[in-house]
């Protein structure tokens, strides 16, 4: 197995969220897991970044368990980034990019001009370079958002782990972040694994979904097998009619009504 869940089993308390789950995501495509609030789909992607502790079952990258990598090892080549981040609020957008080279650096020294040229190519590739100066609190919530993602390139992994990018993001920053995601992918060629709420955009940048239902994957495949009126139904109570994107190349959703019984 190239990288994902081995029989995992979340849960908090007595409640189980995640129940003998195996997934496991192709090596350089762009991947999304999706699913009703709830489901464990992040509780699910913070069990490689340690937040959670699986009940049973294992991570597996390159055929190997997770618990086997040193965690230096580990953030070389696979990046997390969570869905709430926090830094000091006096900091620069080029100090916190460069905050991604530490688990290439060794004890005692300081950055390197093979680090400033790696922080120079994620501020080119990100469209930061003539931000770098500023203070990351006097940007957008899209452009702190792509300068969270230059850090994670910083680290130059092969996988890199977004706990929904778009959250708290108008429109316009959510196609922004999702539009340098696919650029990522296609010229860095970093495999792309993703929670998201907005279900048609992730129909439109991921190669692959991944639905959540009932603990364990109710569907998978490419947006056009898991995007379907049945599926919308099943997972997610909506009715709904699924039309081809043709400038895109992908199925999109008008929804008509939710079969969710109101309690009010």
């Amino acid at each position: 197995m190239y990288f994902g869940f081995k029989n995992i089993s979340v849960g908090y308390g007595k409640k189980m969220v995640i129940q003998n789950l195996n997934l496991e995501f192709p090596k350089g495509k762009v991947v999304t897991i999706i699913g009703q609030n709830g489901c464990g789909k992040s509780s699910l992607l913070k069990t490689i970044s340690k937040a959670v502790t699986p009940r049973s079952g294992q991570i597996i990258y390159q055929d190997k368990k997770l618990s086997q990598y040193s965690p230096k090892i580990l953030a070389q080549k696979i990046a997390y980034l969570a869905q709430v981040h926090t830094s000091p609020p006096d900091i620069d957008v080029r100090t916190l990019v460069s905050y991604g080279r530490y688990p290439h650096s060794k004890f005692g020294r300081g950055l390197t001009a093979r680090d400033g040229e790696i922080i120079d190519k994620a501020l080119s590739l990100t469209g930061l370079e003539s931000l770098q100066n500023q203070i990351l609190s006097t940007l957008s919530g899209g452009e702190r958002q792509r300068a969270w993602i230059a850090m994670t390139i910083c680290q130059e992994p092969e996988i890199l782990v977004l706990d929904e990018p778009t959250t708290y993001l108008d429109i316009s920053y959510q196609v922004e972040v999702l539009e340098l995601v696919r650029k990522l992918n296609r010229e860095l060629g970093i495999t792309i694994i993703m929670v998201l709420h907005d279900l048609n955009l992730a129909a439109r940048y991921s190669d692959r979904l991944y639905a959540i239902k009932d603990q364990g994957i109710h569907a998978q495949g490419e947006p056009e097998q898991v995007l379907t009126e049945e599926n919308l139904l099943s997972i997610f109570q909506i009715e709904a009619r699924v039309f081809q994107d043709e400038a895109h190349h992908c199925p999109f959703f008008i929804p008509v009504r939710s079969r969710i019984t109101s309690t009010v």
